[in-house]
């Protein structure tokens, strides 16, 4: 395993790995859904029978529970680190950039936590961004996650080294990010629910000049690289 190569070239939409991997019919537990982008697409893939969607900002959780459009989902309150399922019952356990946001005291807890409520033979999708890049270097102004990113991996290396879990496969590729603009930016980053994103004015003027110096006429367009774990609990 490895934090990141030197170099990336394979451009992905990360929705081709996930209708690759995933199994007709499945269960799927989703941690850390968000704003439900990816489960509306799992759901709406035709693959999953039942989709679980946790999420652990109460705010953004009330929100979802408003969608009423997506008769397989089930959303939930919850963390990674205590999921509310039986042993064994999920097929897939996904998480899209969000085991970086579990406490670094509990990550090791919430990959126990997937193995515990996955089925013998099923799959970890486990997804994280490298902390490169020009959107990383935005990002870092006013929030830097170099140490929980590292720390994810960590958890990630040391519960396939435990053989708590196989690794089957590790992906990396750059994903595109793309913004209108500045102001899109702002609601979708620096307003989130789930982080407190406090900056000074001139802290916020210097986030904005460097984000539009990547304004072009179809907005600002971003290479994000991407790491994929594809971790599989033996049947034995």
């Amino acid at each position: 395993m490895q934090l990141a190569p030197d170099r990336i070239d394979l451009a992905l939409d990360e929705m081709q790995l996930v209708n690759e991997i995933l199994p007709q019919g499945a269960r799927v537990l989703e941690l850390g859904c968000g704003k439900a982008d990816k489960t509306r697409q799992i759901a709406q893939g035709g693959k999953a029978d039942f989709i679980l969607a946790l999420e652990v900002d109460r705010i953004q959780h009330d929100r979802n529970m408003q969608i009423a459009d997506l008769p397989n989902v089930r959303f939930a309150l919850g963390g990674a680190e205590e999921i509310p399922a039986d042993n064994t019952s999920f097929d897939v356990v996904m998480m899209f950039k969000s085991l970086h946001h579990v406490p670094v005291d509990k990550m090791d807890s919430a990959l126990q936590e997937i193995r515990r409520v996955l089925k013998p033979g099923g799959l970890a999708y486990l997804s994280e961004p490298i902390f490169a890049g020009d959107y990383n270097d935005i990002l870092r102004l006013f929030h830097n996650e170099e140490a929980v990113r590292k720390a994810a991996f960590e958890a990630i290396r040391q519960s396939v080294e435990s053989g708590q879990l196989r690794l089957e496969r590790e992906v990396f590729f750059n994903a595109t990010v793309r913004y209108q603009d500045f102001a899109q930016f702002d609601r979708a980053v620096l307003k989130v629910t789930h982080t407190s994103h406090v900056l000074s004015p001139e802290l916020y003027d210097e986030v904005r000049a460097k984000f539009e110096r990547h304004m072009t006429s179809e907005g600002a367009v971003f290479k994000v690289p991407m790491r994929v774990d594809l971790l599989r609990k033996d049947v034995a």
